[in-house]
């Protein structure tokens, strides 16, 4: 196996059964998939009617495009009547590769796409590349890391947003309070909240009860272990 082989294989590790050979599984592929044309470091997928490429990196998990990424473009290109992003005021938390901030920004949403700093560069430049002169507002790409004084960084007096949109957070790491945190920091009275995951260990289903009880939330679509929840503040029921 060459070089060129285990990066490919490292990516298909990633990013679990979507990039699954369709000869192995023919009647399991799940129907949010894309056809993907992929060349070494970069795949170009097909939503809103355009293509958007996408270049990874295998050096962060979050610049490597995860399946849950993928199945919340499909929710949202796919129910517009559901989900109607025109003029709506976006935030993404985890952009990583930025293809939900992408697909957001050509359905006519004002994005801002945050994550770590360090995979801010790549998030950036697909960002950037895909939306320049093809949407109405210009994305924003901002550094967010989950936690801390998020009043004082991220005041909610001048940081309020439409819909706040996650993909594939919740995964083997130590911040899963400090991303609820973010979240319920985020999601004020108006605000939809919409997170996609696949569901992988013990602590992916820990968070979604905790997730239940922060936010009064129903299930929008699901697929085996796909799932994608849409939360919105208890405090509208006060």
């Amino acid at each position: 196996m060459n070089w060129a082989e285990n990066i490919s294989v490292a990516r298909e590790d990633f990013s679990g059964d979507v990039h699954e050979a369709k000869h192995s599984q023919p009647d399991r592929t799940p129907a949010w998939v894309p056809s993907i044309n992929s060349s070494f470091g970069k795949d170009v997928y097909h939503y809103t009617g355009q293509d958007i490429v996408i270049h990874e990196s295998i050096d962060s998990f979050g610049a490597v495009m995860w399946p849950a990424a993928l199945a919340l473009c499909s929710f949202l290109d796919n129910n517009r009547h559901r989900v109607d992003l025109q003029g709506k005021k976006v935030l993404e938390l985890g952009a990583g590769t930025g293809l939900v901030s992408i697909v957001a920004s050509l359905l006519g949403a004002a994005v801002t796409a945050t994550d770590l700093p360090e995979v801010l560069s790549n998030l950036r430049s697909n960002v950037m590349r895909n939306t320049t002169g093809r949407c109405r507002f210009t994305p924003t790409v901002v550094a967010l890391p989950w936690g801390g004084d998020m009043e004082h960084t991220f005041p909610t007096s001048t940081h309020r947003f439409d819909y706040v949109l996650a993909a594939d957070v919740v995964y083997h790491h130590d911040f899963l309070f400090e991303l609820l945190a973010t979240m319920k920091h985020f999601c004020q009275p108006g605000t939809t909240l919409i997170w996609a995951n696949k569901v992988r260990l013990e602590s992916d289903l820990t968070f979604t009860e905790k997730f239940k009880e922060a936010f009064k939330t129903s299930l929008l679509d699901e697929d085996e272990e796909m799932k994608i929840y849409m939360g919105r503040c208890r405090d509208m029921d006060n």
